[in-house]
């Protein structure tokens, strides 16, 4: 079975991450990688869909593949949010929306009547030489692992052809 999209490289970057200084296009070779975007650390729906990555993430080990968040909040946001939910992955801070906006995840949002602009729920799925070969958009949390863990598993299938 052939995935849905277009494949496209992921674009060139260099931004701060927990536990690492900073994270480059290169660290997302010669490994499968999920990238996930969310609004905000410590918000209902992030936290859920945190705590559902730190869960699972053998699962996805297992598969061979890492796990990056990202949002625009700060590092030292970042570092809280992780240490308080022990989550065993790295944050991406992205303040000023470079990846963001690269990716297309940041939209115009309402809330109480005022647009902002903000981070839609977005994951990307990508392949040992730093190709996006899925996308997720508007991601609801529940049930969004277990079809991310499928597709991994179908792209593997497919490059292991």
């Amino acid at each position: 079975m052939a995935l849905k999209e277009n494949p496209f490289a992921l674009p060139e970057f260099d931004l701060p991450a927990t536990n690492r200084g900073s994270v480059t296009r290169e660290q997302f070779k010669n490994s499968f990688s999920i990238l996930y975007f969310y609004p905000r650390d410590d918000t209902p729906g992030c936290t859920r869909e945190a705590q559902d990555f730190r869960d699972h993430y053998q699962d996805f080990q297992r598969l061979g593949a890492q796990i990056w968040g990202i949002s625009r909040d700060t590092l030292q946001k970042h570092e809280k949010f992780r240490e308080k939910y022990a989550l065993p992955f790295d944050l991406i801070s992205d303040q000023e929306g470079v990846l963001c906006e690269a990716l297309g995840v940041l939209k115009e949002k309402k809330l109480y009547g005022k647009l902002s602009i903000g981070i839609e729920r977005s994951t990307f799925l990508v392949d040992p030489q730093a190709i996006v070969q899925q996308s997720w958009r508007r991601v609801k949390v529940d049930g969004h692992i277990n079809h991310l863990l499928a597709a991994l598993s179908q792209l593997q299938d497919i490059i292991s052809d």
